[in-house]
């Protein structure tokens, strides 16, 4: 088979029984599984279309799935394979959206899982250091019993790895406040292709050349295997305050939320939903027809109070009327549970979200364009979005549909027409085309139009670490 990279790539190779003979004799027999009980569970990730093939019985078959446990394993692993010129595919929780850790028929897939240890914490310097399968609210939670917070809450906390949030530069949901994993990521060690190991050093800041870590943020396993990564941590928040605000339009909060973090404030959440949102997730929360902003701040005590008397202020100029606290303590006790994308799949429904970003000049444009966009494409039932990264340059646009198909034969087609619309939409409007779940294998065909004359940049580098292409081929680039 000829990895789906192109030009990128050399010839690229399956799993054959003398590559697994040779990965069990460096690693050990019980590392390597070729059964196909042992590697059906990788066929897919939870993007919608791999779970769709799954279902179908459509979905590739990975030759085999190895479990190291050292980052010396690792480098074992990418040298055998680097020689064989079969493709690798690093996998960590599978909570991916974009379909970043399907493997293509015959890859090995590299499950992190195994290394799950928290390594340190350093509280003179605030900084934790973990393995890539530690998942994200374990993570937390051992944090959280020794005083301290990463503030990094994705939605898919529970079943997500610090590896998976490195690689797809994830957002949490209090970013506003604490920033996404790029500004929480003080160092790493990963193996490269072919087996050797790199590491950079923790300091607060360094201007010692080009930010090496840019290398692994992002780049969705295509370039190496992170094996390690140093993150900040804050102390736990002494005091909080919450308010929601009913707004007449998603126009007149998107303009509140505009000004809040041009003056400088930065509470925790700052979220907005249309109120095609707002009236489906907080029910009688607010006024019929009405926008809905959920805000909540977190810190020193005398912090809280002071920002929380801005916000307020600011909403108040815009007509945002306070709802008071309780929508706010609903969304925080149900916001990582959310209904599977296979219980709609069953019902004969096709949903997603998708994820995208522009400036504040262009952002009542974004909003407008890509909601059009969408009831615009045949068969689709709802289209809505609501606002949850802010920053003072801009936010971003969180979209959702449902589509109903005439059949599910047709349930694949009318999901990528969705995903045109939108793509062309956000493009259109000077946006980015993915705020914080990647690129994966969903959204690599839109990433020239992305980056433009910096897209042949992103090739060159792949090649110069990756010559041979085994490294998640058809992620991230086409």
């Amino acid at each position: 088979m000829r990895c789906d990279i192109r030009s990128i790539t050399a010839q690229c190779g399956d799993v054959t029984p003398g590559f697994v003979e040779e990965l069990r004799r460096r690693l050990g027999a019980d590392r390597v599984e070729t059964e196909p009980d042992a590697v059906e569970a990788y066929r897919h990730d939870q993007w919608v279309v791999s779970i769709l093939r799954a279902l179908e019985r459509r979905a590739p078959h990975p030759g085999a799935v190895v479990r190291p446990r050292t980052t010396e394993e690792v480098a074992t692993i990418l040298e055998v394979a680097d020689a064989a010129r079969v493709p690798v595919v690093p996998y960590g929780a599978g909570s991916g959206v974009c379909g970043g850790a399907v493997p293509p028929e015959g890859a090995l897939v590299v499950d992190l899982r195994a290394m799950n240890r928290i390594i340190a914490l350093n509280e003179t310097g605030l900084a934790v250091t973990a393995e890539p399968g530690v998942i994200g609210a374990e993570l937390e939670r051992w944090l959280r019993d020794r005083g301290y917070t990463m503030g990094h809450f994705p939605q898919s906390i529970d079943i997500s790895s610090v590896g998976g949030w490195v690689s797809t530069r994830s957002s949490g949901q209090l970013s506003t406040k604490y920033g996404n994993i790029e500004d929480m990521l003080l160092a790493f060690e990963a193996v490269l292709p072919g087996g050797k190991v790199v590491r950079t050093r923790a300091v607060p800041r360094s201007a010692c050349g080009p930010d090496l870590r840019a290398l692994f943020l992002g780049s969705e396993g295509t370039l190496g295997i992170l094996t390690e990564a140093t993150l900040r941590v804050h102390p736990a928040a002494e005091a909080c305050d919450q308010h929601a605000l009913a707004f007449a339009d998603v126009h007149a909060g998107l303009e509140a939320i505009r000004e809040i973090v041009r003056a400088g404030w930065k509470p925790a959440v700052v979220r907005l939903y249309d109120p095609i949102e707002a009236a489906r997730n907080f029910t009688d929360a607010a006024p019929d027809g009405a926008a809905l902003l959920l805000f909540f701040t977190e810190g020193p005590r005398s912090l809280v109070t002071v920002e929380s008397a801005a916000v307020l202020e600011f909403c108040a100029r815009h007509g945002g009327t306070d709802c008071g606290p309780d929508p706010v303590a609903r969304w925080m006790d149900h916001r990582n549970r959310v209904p599977s994308f296979e219980s709609f799949l069953e019902r004969g429904i096709v949903v997603d979200t998708i994820e995208v970003a522009t400036s504040w000049g262009h952002i009542h444009d974004l909003y407008e364009g890509v909601v059009a966009a969408l009831r615009a494409v045949d068969g689709v039932l709802v289209a809505s979005a609501h606002s949850s990264h802010s920053y003072t340059q801009g936010t971003n646009l969180y979209f959702s549909f449902a589509a109903r198909p005439e059949s599910m034969r047709d349930a694949e087609a009318l999901y990528f027409a969705c995903w045109q619309a939108a793509m062309d939409a956000t493009l259109a409007a000077e946006g980015t085309i993915s705020h914080h779940h990647g690129i994966g294998r969903l959204r690599a065909g839109w990433m020239r139009r992305e980056l433009g004359s910096a897209y042949d940049l992103l090739v060159t580098l792949k090649r110069a670490i990756d010559p041979n292409g085994i490294m998640n081929p058809g992620a991230l680039l086409e």
